[in-house]
């Protein structure tokens, strides 16, 4: 299964609450900070929800 690496590349600072709390969730604390998570439909969907936020990459096995 193909992993996902996640990079915060703008601050929650100032966003909506909801935006905050996804970032929170996902293990991204300061902007440039990255987690590698699963590709999965949940996974996708809290990207989505901040796209605006994240730069996103494929980290193959």
């Amino acid at each position: 299964m193909a992993q996902l690496k996640i990079t915060l590349t703008r601050s929650a600072a100032h966003r909506l609450p909801k935006q905050r709390k996804i970032v929170k969730e996902l293990g991204l604390g300061r902007v440039n900070s990255s987690v590698v998570k699963p590709d999965n439909a949940a996974t996708r969907g809290a990207i989505f929800q901040i796209s605006h936020l994240v730069s996103v990459e494929e980290v193959k096995d």
